[in-house]
C-alpha cells in the first residue's frame, strides 16, 4: 500500500529545520561572490537584460548593427538605416513581425525579420501548387511543414496592395512571404533598410 507522498514529506522536513538556513547561507554567499567579481558578471547581467527587453518588452533593434544568426540570408553583419524609406525591389529591409503566425508561436510577435523585398505594390502574386510566383517569375516553393511539423499553407494568390509587400529570404527554409501565416509585410511594420556587410 503507498503512503501519501505529502505526508511522507512533512517529516522529513521536520527532520531537517536547518535547511532553510544553510540555502539562505548559499545564496547570501553567491551575492558576496558575484560582488566581489562583478566585472565579470556585469557583462553576462547585461546581455540577460537586453534579451530579457526584447523578447518581453520591446524587440525592435534599436542599434545601427544588426547579428543575423539565421540560415534565411547570407549575411550574418548588416548595417541598418532606420525609418521609411521608397522601397525597392531586392532591397534588404527589417521588419517587425505581424502575420497569423504570432497567435500560434506568441513569441513571434514583433521580433525583427531581416527580408528582401521581392514584390512590390500592384505586382500579381500567384500559387501553383506549393510554386509562388511574382509577375509569373517562380520565386520560390513553399514547404509542407515547419520545423515542428505543424502543417504551412502558401500565401493565397493575391495582387499585393497598396502599402504592402511580398519579402523572402534566400534559404528554401525561410519563413517568409510565400507562407500564410507570415503573409505580406505592411509599410508601417518596416523598421528600416539594410546594408549587408559581410
Amino acid at each position: 500500500m503507498n503512503a501519501d507522498p505529502v505526508q511522507q514529506a512533512l517529516p522529513r522536513a521536520a527532520s531537517n529545520p536547518g535547511r532553510g538556513r544553510r540555502v539562505v547561507k548559499h545564496f547570501a554567499d553567491f551575492l558576496r561572490h558575484v560582488r566581489r567579481r562583478w566585472v565579470l558578471y556585469l557583462p553576462i547581467f547585461a546581455i540577460w537584460g537586453l534579451a530579457y527587453a526584447r523578447l518581453f518588452i520591446d524587440a525592435t533593434p534599436r542599434l545601427p548593427v544588426l547579428f543575423n544568426w539565421t540560415p534565411s540570408l547570407p549575411y550574418r553583419i548588416a548595417w541598418l538605416v532606420h525609418g521609411p524609406h521608397p522601397l525597392r525591389r531586392g532591397d534588404f529591409i527589417v521588419f517587425s513581425f505581424d502575420g497569423e503566425a504570432k497567435a500560434r508561436y506568441p513569441g513571434l510577435r514583433g521580433q525583427p525579420f531581416f527580408k528582401i523585398v521581392r514584390g512590390l505594390p500592384g505586382d500579381a502574386v500567384t500559387v501553383a501548387g506549393r510554386h509562388v510566383a511574382i509577375n509569373g517569375e517562380e520565386v520560390g516553393v513553399a514547404k509542407l511543414q515547419a520545423y515542428d511539423h505543424s502543417p504551412l499553407d502558401p500565401i493565397t494568390p493575391t495582387v499585393i496592395p497598396p502599402g504592402h509587400y511580398y519579402v523572402q529570404g534566400t534559404s528554401p527554409d525561410s519563413f517568409d512571404s510565400r507562407y500564410q501565416d507570415s503573409g505580406l509585410v505592411r509599410a508601417e511594420q518596416v523598421v528600416g533598410v539594410v546594408v549587408p556587410l559581410y
